[in-house]
């Protein structure tokens, strides 16, 4: 079963990596303001959310290390717990359009009903003008900035970096352990990890 996944994997257009190059955005530094528009057509910009915690989360439907997280209930139960205190939760779709993962407003507004999801706003990035600005390599990859627009962690979401819903058991959640400790008042001890999953399908 495991050499069947590896060799699904390897002969997708799915990749996995495992590694990064260097970062646009660093922690600690300023996260970089974007605009972007949500499946129903409203715009949303970093800036108006300055004051509150933001999570940007990149996006795909059809891949199998997302779906490890939306298939469980995982995302959206981390969605939930987040937003419900206070927490901005954006997930960007930077699919371009004739790529694996670009989805209508249409198509996105019914898988996020199907799934029970739960982010503040969905923002497609077509164009991957949002993606390109912080380097979002995988999907997921977990972005975090805190009140300040200070971008406190960027990353991995686990360190599980696997399709197997099994692996969510037990794993360490970077993103859950950056937002406790950050809105404990406490620093991120782990502010950058590598990024694991499908490739951000990019115009070319």
């Amino acid at each position: 079963m495991v050499s069947s996944i590896r060799k699904w994997v390897a002969t997708s257009t799915f990749t996995l990596l495992l590694s990064a190059s260097a970062l646009a955005v660093a922690p600690g530094s300023t996260a970089p303001d974007f605009q972007g528009t949500d499946s129903n057509g409203k715009t949303h910009s970093l800036s108006q959310y300055k004051g509150k915690y933001v999570v940007l989360e990149w996006a795909n439907q059809g891949c199998p290390f997302d779906q490890k997280h939306y298939l469980s209930g995982s995302m959206e139960s981390l969605q939930k717990k987040w937003t419900g205190k206070g927490v901005v939760w954006l997930s960007v779709i930077s699919s371009a359009p004739g790529q694996q993962g670009f989805v209508s407003p249409t198509e996105e507004n019914e898988y996020l009903k199907k799934m029970n999801a739960a982010p503040t706003a969905a923002i497609l990035d077509p164009s991957g003008k949002i993606g390109r600005l912080y380097s979002a390599k995988t999907t997921p990859h977990m972005f975090v900035i805190d009140p300040t627009g200070k971008l406190i962690y960027q990353g991995a979401i686990d360190d599980k970096p696997t399709t197997d819903q099994a692996d969510l058991k037990g794993a360490h959640n970077y993103l859950e352990e950056a937002l406790r400790s950050a809105m404990a008042g406490k620093p991120v001890s782990t502010a950058s990890t590598r990024a694991y999953g499908c490739s951000v399908k990019y115009a070319d």
